[in-house]
């Protein structure tokens, strides 16, 4: 459950460093997500509507990221930042207009959230009901991992991506158009983005507040790099970290005595640990943060 997110933020960054665009707006594309799909969940009551409309704000998103990073040139790191402070910024400003001045949205009702579509048919509290009765978001991205692989090492469109992130120059003298292979990677990147987000504040749980999407689009940059680019590295990694999330609630609800301080850094401590070991280890596609100039030698 607690891997979800990350899976899908993950995927996201999968696609678009592949293509060669570095993408570390994807919190605030993940925040703007969580806030848009509390926000549809809440006022319709449909929570795939509320899950898909994520994805479209999260993709609107992105477009600004691909316009500064990929038509301007600009350093996509800088752009990547701004995007993540434009995304919370957003996302507090439309809580404050929905929900009469309240940067927290109103709590959505159980029939409201993503359901889970094994519930019942395990028995209660068994141990194949704590491990398959999850939310239908948790099979959607595991679905995504398998999809992901696919296009990229299957499929003609996967291998002009891979293309465009490792040899740009060559990819164009073979007539393929960089830019819309960007384009298309980046915004595919917010969009899975804001499917993170949604999944946190329609399933994990059932409302937005500013501080709900927090660090999680850093550590799925983490799991990406740890999965070495690759979609099925990244959710093995997304389950190390979700895990470690699970641990920390775990904890909190036993009679261990442990600062709940040092608890809730447990996630990003062993997200440091794993970049300082691996990270040195991974190499990213050749082309990756590299603005393309058509013509330039």
């Amino acid at each position: 459950m607690y891997s979800t997110p990350l899976i899908f933020a993950a995927l996201g960054g999968v696609i678009s460093e592949n293509s060669g665009v570095v993408n570390i707006g994807l919190e605030g594309m993940m925040t703007l997500g969580a806030l848009v799909g509390a926000t549809v969940g809440y006022f319709t009551g449909n929570p795939w509507l509320g899950l898909l409309c994520a994805g479209l704000a999260g993709g609107l998103l992105a477009i600004l990221h691909a316009i500064a990073s990929i038509t301007f040139g600009a350093d996509q790191v800088v752009s990547g930042i701004a995007i993540n402070f434009l995304g919370p910024g957003i996302a507090l400003f439309l809580s404050r207009i929905f929900f009469e001045g309240a940067t927290m949205t109103k709590s959505i009702d159980l029939d409201n959230k993503i359901p889970r579509p094994l519930d019942g048919i395990f028995q209660q509290n068994s141990f194949f009901d704590l491990v398959f009765n999850q939310y239908a978001t948790v099979y959607i991205a595991l679905l995504l991992v398998f999809i992901v692989w696919y296009m990229l090492y299957k499929t003609k469109l996967g291998l002009r991506i891979r293309a465009v992130g490792e040899h740009p120059k060559a990819a164009d003298t073979l007539g393929i158009n960089i830019y819309k292979i960007r384009y298309f990677s980046v915004i595919l990147s917010g969009i899975f983005a804001g499917f993170g987000g949604a999944a946190m504040s329609l399933a994990v749980v059932s409302n937005f507040r500013p501080t709900l999407i927090s660090g999680q689009g850093f550590i799925a940059l983490a799991a990406m790099i740890f999965g070495k680019w690759k979609p099925q590295g990244a959710m093995w990694a997304c389950l190390l970290f979700g895990a470690a999330q699970g641990i920390v609630v775990f904890l909190g609800s036993t009679a261990i005595s442990i600062s709940s301080q040092i608890l809730a850094m447990l996630p990003y401590i062993i997200t440091l640990l794993v970049l300082i070991g691996f990270v040195g280890k991974s190499a990213g596609p050749a082309a990756n943060g590299v603005p393309y100039e058509k013509g330039e030698r």
